[in-house]
């Protein structure tokens, strides 16, 4: 239930392009001479990037993160006409102002966007914009026109887009002939054609039509006053001002009420502060955190508890308990704060209040069964753990916890099964063929085999991309 990397957006490229460039060799593949991409082809491009992407780069499982954005997704994809995709969302722990969407639905905003975003309606332009290019099949009509004829160079092609920008798909552009480099990146009228049917999007979902614009300000001034890279919406075509500008004057053209809606802030400023309170700069979090409320109180006891100010954090988590004695998040965070201290009894208490709140909080969830392992009731810790996975199958965290608390009840197979998706999920290939062989022979004796082949299937799925 952690994630601990921040990739600048030239380590993400080579990644994405190390990650796919065998691939490109030439091997029984799809071909495209007939017919073009598919749908079908599309979505089978999506998981697979998917997989890669969750084998390599850290993506955020907190419920409080993931369920938002899937909301936001959510809100967006209902607004639109009726889709042939399954649209699914990730946020990726990375400082970049990014965010991009590849074929078959999936659509990921990295962790840096939201917390340079004031507001829910400039991320939810940015996402509108992102899920324009899936519905309009931007990246699938230009792979058509390129003629990649193998779903390896497909793929490369997405990383390409995804890295984005001058620099970001220089790497994979290495791998690949003139003719198909020139297709990495989006057409200035793909971005225009996004553009105003993400604008669509986005007042169908109900929200003010000025965040896109917001949006776009925001990344454009900070590219500027820190030299971050920025999409590779906005660092394709430097007529981004332009852009702006034609989105303004059909804003300024809708009526009032379409212009002025009223916009509920909420959910957004609890993932913004959780985001920065765990993953910001200590000292810029801090400042964030000089309000006297108790988001704030929670806020500023995370960050104290990074540097290790313990009495300090200890404090902060007090107020914010006592300002918001029922919120659900705050019960979370300070229950994980006293887990972590060792202060069991504590622990307990607030996490047990905040899962009456919220059933559904699996971190909560989580920190509850480590907390009944560590006080000796590791029995009755395995309903717990398998709720989490069951919302989050393949984190890596949940499954090492699960196999030492199953290791405690005498259950082996069970515990190396766990043990096993572990080290797979953390992309541990050394690992996992030993732990493998060694749940593959407890298996041998068992009277029910269904989870033991349950994990071989895994196994040979994540074998052949390490093979490859």
């Amino acid at each position: 239930m952690k994630t601990s990397l921040f990739l600048p957006r030239c380590i993400l490229a080579w990644f994405l392009a190390a990650t796919l460039v065998a691939q490109t060799l030439p091997a029984p593949a799809h071909a495209f001479f007939l017919g073009g991409v598919t749908i079908k082809d599309e979505k089978e491009m999506g998981r697979k990037f998917d997989a890669m992407i969750r084998s390599n780069l850290s993506v955020i499982e907190d419920p409080e993160v993931k369920q938002y954005v899937m909301f936001l997704t959510d809100r967006l994809v209902r607004a639109m006409p009726k889709q042939p995709y399954s649209f699914n969302s990730s946020v990726i722990l990375n400082n970049a102002l990014n965010a991009f969407a590849v074929p078959g639905g999936y659509i990921y905003v990295f962790s840096g966007l939201i917390m340079n975003f004031d507001s829910e309606d400039e991320l939810a332009g940015v996402m509108a914009h992102e899920l324009a290019h899936v519905t309009q099949r931007h990246v699938a009509s230009r792979l058509e026109r390129a003629q990649f004829v193998t779903l390896g160079s497909l793929l490369l092609a997405i990383a390409g887009i995804a890295a984005g920008g001058s620099g970001g798909g220089a790497v994979a552009v290495s791998a690949m002939s003139a003719g198909q480099a020139a297709m990495l990146n989006y057409s200035r009228l793909d971005e225009t054609d996004a553009d105003q049917i993400g604008l669509q999007y986005l007042i169908a979902a109900g929200y003010p039509p000025d965040g896109m614009v917001r949006g776009f300000k925001v990344l454009r001034q900070k590219s500027v006053m820190s030299g971050t890279s920025v999409p590779a919406y906005l660092s394709t075509h430097p007529a981004i001002g332009e852009r702006i500008n034609t989105i303004q004057s059909k804003i300024a053209a809708m009526p009032d009420k379409v212009r002025e809606r009223p916009l509920d802030n909420r959910r957004f400023r609890r993932v913004n502060a959780l985001l920065w309170a765990r993953y910001g700069d200590e000292q810029a979090a801090l400042q964030r955190f000089s309000k006297d409320d108790a988001l704030s109180d929670m806020g500023r006891g995370i960050v104290l508890n990074r540097l290790n100010r313990i009495p300090q954090a200890a404090a902060a988590f007090d107020k914010a308990l006592a300002g918001a004695p029922n919120d659900s998040l705050v019960l979370r965070e300070a229950g994980v704060f006293h887990f972590r201290r060792g202060e069991m009894r504590r622990a307990e208490e607030l996490l047990d209040r905040a899962l009456r709140l919220d059933p559904k909080d699996y971190m909560a969830v989580f920190y509850y069964a480590r907390m009944l392992d560590e006080t000796g009731r590791a029995a009755g810790a395995a309903g717990y753990y398998e709720d989490v996975l069951r919302h989050v199958p393949e984190d890596a965290e949940a499954h090492e916890a699960y196999a030492r608390s199953l290791g405690k009840s005498g259950r082996q197979l069970e515990a190396y099964i766990h043990l096993t998706y572990s080290v797979l999920y953390a992309n541990k290939q050394k690992l996992t063929e030993r732990y493998f062989a060694r749940a593959k022979s407890l298996a041998e004796h068992a009277r029910d085999k269904r989870p033991f082949q349950r994990l071989e299937s895994a196994y040979k799925e994540r074998r052949e991309l390490w093979e490859k």
